[in-house]
């Protein structure tokens, strides 16, 4: 069996879904039917987070031959090969209790697949918090870690092709705890940086309270660290926060926020914020408003609250109209257009560390754009010299030329 150039030309389609909002769902039941629609021959068999939540509304759409839920990912090429049907394959549906999982269960990196410079090493999986708005635990399970030595091994194997090396997870901070040895997050970082030769390793979001001292203490004083802060926030009130069953208030955040910014004043800080939340008035979005103002975010993931099925806040009987969310999630795209054009405007006339990408492009450690002045060869970090900023990204100074005459 190889790989096929593309869908419409395969015997078989396996397409990973996502359910964490309803629009994600709504481009998952159009991506089976386009699949259908172009290659009618080709099976199909539909995994990931919307098949372990929904798994009959699935099978039931045209084309669609299995549907595998996340707790039987790692069984795909059985069941495809035509394993015998016994009680853990009986049909089409092919899905078990997420929740018993206690194994880290993940393929090898090898490989940056669309973005050939940053390969994205999934190091935790699963959550063990019951945020209200969130579907994840009940389709991803508890928090489970990688093996220490096996995300040494990866890094290491990565290393030797990519300057840059992404760790992520769905709840990263919760890294090792379910690991013999009270290992925490910072221990890996340490032995990737002790036992790799990786130039550069980013961290993706990691939840506000597991942004330990000790945490960024390390990030400021490793400069194979890149300076980039994903702390997601989701609401700027208190009362917001409690609905949200979240396991901080906005001073806890504040403080983990204040620490970082004093030991890294450069570094490009981010959150995810949620509006429309039910029962979110106006005194609640502007408490959010406000305190994003007031704090040194450089840029916002904003997304609009979508219902989500089985969750205690779908059940609320005060869901905010979808106008109004929708005019909340504006208002606080144009607050994060204006704080990331003021961030790129500070770094004019700094040099800055950067992973060139492709398209005369590079991707500085504080996670800003920059377009290159002029071709550089990819998969390299290089010191830039900003010399403008533009909508959205840097720009790199161009050298005079100067001719004698």
């Amino acid at each position: 069996m190889c790989a096929a150039p593309d869908a419409a030309s395969a015997d078989l389609v396996v397409l990973n879904t996502c359910t964490v909002t309803s629009s994600a769902d709504a481009d998952a039941r159009h991506a089976i039917r386009r699949i259908h629609r172009e290659n009618p021959n080709a099976k199909v068999l539909v995994t990931g987070c919307f098949a372990q939540r929904a798994p009959e509304e699935l099978a039931a759409l045209e084309g669609v031959d299995w549907v595998v839920g996340n707790s039987h990912k790692t069984q795909i090429a059985r069941i495809v090969l035509g394993a015998p049907r016994t009680e853990e394959f009986h049909g089409q549906i092919v899905i078990g209790d997420i929740q018993h999982s206690r194994e880290f269960l993940a393929a090898p990196v090898i490989d940056a697949y669309g973005d050939r410079t940053r390969p994205n090493l999934k190091v935790q999986d699963g959550c063990s918090n019951k945020c209200s708005f969130c579907i994840i635990p009940s389709v991803r399970g508890l928090s489970r870690s990688a093996p220490l030595a096996s995300i040494v091994e990866q890094v290491q194997g990565l290393a030797e092709r990519y300057r840059e090396v992404v760790l992520s997870g769905i709840n990263l901070g919760r890294w090792g705890r379910d690991l013999p040895g009270e290992l925490r997050f910072p221990h890996l970082l340490r032995a990737i940086l002790r036992d790799t030769g990786i130039q550069r390793i980013r961290i993706s979001s990691v939840e506000p309270m597991d942004w330990s001292a000790e945490l960024l203490e390390l990030m400021a004083g490793e400069p194979r660290i890149a300076q980039h802060i994903h702390i997601p926030l989701q609401s700027g009130s208190d009362a917001v926060l409690k609905r949200m069953f979240r396991k901080y208030r906005t001073r806890h955040y504040a403080s983990r926020l204040d620490l970082a910014h004093g030991l890294m004043p450069d570094a490009g800080i981010g959150a995810d914020v949620m509006t429309g939340f039910p029962g979110e008035n106006d005194v609640e979005f502007n408490e959010t408003v406000r305190f994003i103002e007031n704090r040194p975010f450089t840029y916002l993931h904003v997304f609009t609250y979508s219902e989500r099925p089985g969750t205690h806040a779908a059940q609320s009987t005060e869901q905010v109209p979808i106008s109004l969310r929708r005019e909340r999630t504006a208002i606080l795209r144009e607050l994060s257009d204006r704080k990331n054009a003021d961030f790129c405007r500070r770094m004019v006339g700094r040099t800055l560390s950067a992973v060139t990408l492709g398209n005369e492009s590079a991707l500085t450690g504080n996670f800003l754009r920059v377009q290159l002045s002029k071709p550089r060869a990819v998969n390299e970090i290089v010191d830039i010299e900003i010399g403008a900023a533009g909508p959205g990204q840097l720009k790199e100074r161009e050298l005079l030329q100067i001719i004698a005459i």
